[in-house]
C-alpha cells in the first residue's frame, strides 16, 4: 500500500500550544473539504509506502512528527502508519478539521482539531488536545460558541485568516473580544518566513 503525500519536511511547528517545536512534518494529498480561503496544495506529488516513510523520517533528528495535510483522516492506512511510528519511538500529532472521528486518533500523542465555520455540520470529533478555528469572518464566534461544546480540548484558539498574503489580525481580535477563553495562535511561520 502507499501513501498519497504531497511532502515530508523538517521544520518548526508554527501555530498552537507546540508553537515553535522542531517536527517532521508528513503532508498527506487530498481533503475531503474545500475551504475558499485554504493556503495548502493538497494534490497528490508522489506516493510512499510505510517502510518508505519511516525511512525517509530517520534521515531527520527531530522525533516529533505530525501528520498533517489536506485531511489526514481521509487517507488509508493510517492506524498501520500511526502504529508503526510509535514502534519507531516518535512522538506523534495530528492535524484534522474534525470531520472524522477516526478510531486511530486515540492513538496518537496530540490532536490539534481545526473545524471550519463554512462547514458547520460537519464536525464529527468529541476530543482534541487543542482546537483552531480561523477567524474567516466576525460570526465565526457563534461557531466557536458550538464547537466549545462539541469538542472537549484543554485550549481553544482562534486563528487571523490570510488573505492575499496578509493575516486579517482585526477580524480575529473582533472574534477574540466576543469568545471567553479562547486565545490567538498566529502562524508564526509565515510571519518569520519559514515553512
Amino acid at each position: 500500500m502507499k501513501y498519497a503525500l504531497v511532502e515530508i519536511f523538517e521544520s518548526l511547528q508554527g501555530e498552537g500550544r507546540n508553537m515553535g517545536r522542531p517536527c517532521v512534518f508528513i503532508r498527506f494529498a487530498g481533503c475531503n473539504l474545500s475551504c475558499p480561503w485554504c493556503d495548502t496544495d493538497v494534490r497528490e506529488r508522489f506516493s510512499l509506502g510505510l517502510e518508505d516513510i519511516l525511512a525517509e523520517l530517520r534521515r531527520f533528528k527531530s522525533r516529533s512528527v505530525i501528520l498533517t495535510g489536506g485531511e489526514p483522516t481521509v487517507a488509508e492506512g493510517m492506524p498501520e502508519l500511526v502504529a508503526a511510528l510509535k514502534r519507531e519511538g516518535f512522538w506523534v500529532a495530528v492535524e484534522t478539521n474534525g470531520t472524522s472521528n477516526a478510531p486511530w486518533l486515540s492513538f496518537v500523542d496530540y490532536v490539534a482539531c481545526s473545524p471550519k465555520a463554512e462547514y458547520p455540520d460537519s464536525l464529527r470529533l468529541g476530543f482534541a488536545d487543542e482546537v483552531r478555528v480561523v477567524a474567516s469572518s466576525e460570526s465565526v464566534a457563534y461557531f466557536c460558541r458550538r464547537v466549545r461544546q462539541t469538542v472537549s480540548a484543554t485550549d481553544y484558539y482562534i486563528s487571523p485568516c490570510e488573505r492575499d498574503g496578509n493575516m486579517d489580525f482585526a477580524t480575529a481580535k473582533a472574534v477574540l473580544g466576543k469568545l471567553d477563553g479562547w486565545s490567538l495562535s498566529v502562524q508564526l511561520h509565515k510571519l518569520l518566513g519559514f515553512r
